[in-house]
C-alpha cells in the first residue's frame, strides 16, 4: 500500500531531510585526497546525532555503520573502514536520517582530486538523470514516467541503469511501497497523488548493467569493474512541482 502523508508526517520528514542535506554540506567539505571512509563515516554520525537526529542506515538490516561509502566501481552498500580516498577516485555517498520516527535518504557521487574528464561526465549526467527523473514526480503522472526519463538520460548518454537496485517509497519507514525502478516504458505502474513520498535514486554504470555483491555480502561492484556513480533525493508529490525534502541551497545541474 502506497501511503500518502499528512501535512504533520510532511513536517517531520522536512526536519528529516534538511538533516541529511546538511551532513552532506559537513560531508562536501571533508571528502579530499587520504581522508578515509571510516572517518567520514565518524563525521557523519557525530554530525546527524549533534542536530537531534538518529543515523537512519546505522543497523537497517544490520548494516554497520552511519554511512555507505562507495568507491569507483563499487554501485552501493560499500562499507566505511580504512581505505583512504586516492586521488582520481570517486566516492559514492547514500546516508540518512531519522526524526520522530521519519525518515530522510538521500546519495551523493563526489569527485576526489583530479578525476578523469569521463568519469566527470558519468557523475554529471547521473544527477542530471535524478532532476529528470523528479521532474516526471507529479501528481496525475504514473511511477514509470519517473523510470524512463531516468534510463532514457543514461542510455542516450552512452551509460547504463543498474536493474538490481531501485527507489523506494519512505516514510515512518525508511523503505515503503512503491518500488521505483530507474529504467521500464512510460505510462505505467501507479498514478501518483498528492503526498506520496519517493526516494528517487538513479544508479548508473560507465559498463555493464549487471552487479554482483562481494563475500561481505553487502558491498555490491559492477561486473566489469567499471566506474559506477549513484544520486539520490527524498521527494514529496505535490500539487505543482515536486518539493525536494534533502537539499538545501544545491544548484540543480543545466541542462
Amino acid at each position: 500500500m502506497i501511503i500518502c502523508k499528512s501535512e504533520r508526517e510532511l513536517s517531520y520528514m522536512r526536519d528529516a531531510g534538511r538533516v541529511v542535506a546538511e551532513t552532506f554540506a559537513e560531508l562536501e567539505r571533508s571528502v579530499k585526497v587520504g581522508i578515509s571512509t571510516g572517518e567520514l563515516d565518524l563525521l557523519a554520525e557525530d554530525f546527524i546525532i549533534s542536530k537531534g537526529a538518529r543515523p537512519a542506515f546505522k543497523g537497517l538490516y544490520g548494516f554497520p555503520a552511519t554511512i555507505c561509502a562507495s568507491l569507483n566501481e563499487e554501485v552501493v552498500h560499500g562499507i566505511p573502514g580504512l581505505r583512504k580516498l586516492k586521488d582520481g577516485d570517486i566516492i559514492s555517498i547514500d546516508l540518512g536520517a531519522e526524526i520522530n520516527g521519519y525518515y530522510g535518504d538521500s546519495a551523493i557521487t563526489f569527485p576526489v582530486g583530479d578525476v578523469s574528464s569521463e568519469a566527470m561526465r558519468l557523475i554529471g549526467v547521473t544527477e542530471e538523470a535524478l532532476y529528470l527523473g523528479i521532474d516526471r514526480a507529479r501528481a496525475e503522472n504514473r511511477l514509470s514516467d519517473i523510470s524512463y526519463a531516468i534510463q532514457s538520460h543514461a542510455e542516450k548518454s552512452g551509460f547504463s541503469v543498474v536493474r538490481d537496485y531501485v527507489g523506494h517509497g519512505i516514510g515512518s519507514s525508511m523503505h515503503e511501497e512503491p518500488q521505483v525502478p530507474n529504467f521500464g516504458k512510460p505510462g505505467r505502474g501507479p498514478r501518483l497523488k498528492e503526498g506520496m513520498t519517493l526516494a528517487i535514486e538513479p544508479m548508473i554504470n560507465m559498463g555493464t548493467y549487471e552487479v554482483r555483491t562481494l563475500s561481505n555480502n553487502w558491498t555490491v561492484v559492477t561486473l566489469d569493474n567499471k566506474l559506477s556513480a549513484h544520486f539520490e533525493h527524498t521527494v514529496v508529490i505535490t500539487g505543482g512541482e515536486p518539493e525536494i525534502l534533502t537539499q538545501i541551497n544545491r544548484r540543480r545541474p543545466e541542462r
